[in-house]
């Protein structure tokens, strides 16, 4: 197994983040890597990074903390289909959990995914992901919290 970790995204490592690709039917899932770097250059609560196993660009991020109540988010993960099916996924989220936490000081973080993303609905429940039995009012998807 590789060493996944995280690097922001900079001069050096954007074009292979943008060039993330995702298995066929997976892109209804979540917004392209170009999307969330333009939402995150127009709302700078997001932060963006590029997830690396060892040296090579496998995957994207971006989390963000919101509001009075410093809403802690893991807005969006992916990982390239090159990748997938190699537990890298469960990793960074792990990782990922743990980074977020220590930087916003927090002991919930949130994310939200559409109801029809069973497997991403199974990784973030055998992390530790609770189903809120709500949904976000903005885009309808199914609202889950970790607690630390």
């Amino acid at each position: 197994m590789c060493n996944v970790y995280f690097k922001d995204i900079d001069d050096t490592n954007e074009y292979k983040v943008r060039q993330i690709k995702l298995k066929y039917g997976q892109e209804k899932f979540i917004e392209t890597v170009d999307e969330c770097l333009r939402e995150a250059d127009d709302y700078h609560e997001w932060q963006p990074v590029a997830i690396y196993c060892d040296e090579e660009v496998i995957g994207f991020a971006m989390y963000g903390s919101f509001g009075p109540n410093k809403d802690t988010w893991i807005d969006r993960i992916m990982i390239d289909e090159k990748s997938q099916g190699k537990g890298y996924g469960k990793i960074a989220m792990i990782k990922l959990i743990d980074i977020v936490s220590n930087e916003y000081g927090v002991n919930v973080i949130y994310l939200s995914i559409t109801e029809d993303n069973r497997t991403a609905y199974s990784l973030y429940k055998s992390i530790g992901f609770e189903f809120m039995n709500e949904r976000d009012l903005n885009n309808g998807e199914l609202l889950f919290k970790y607690n630390i």
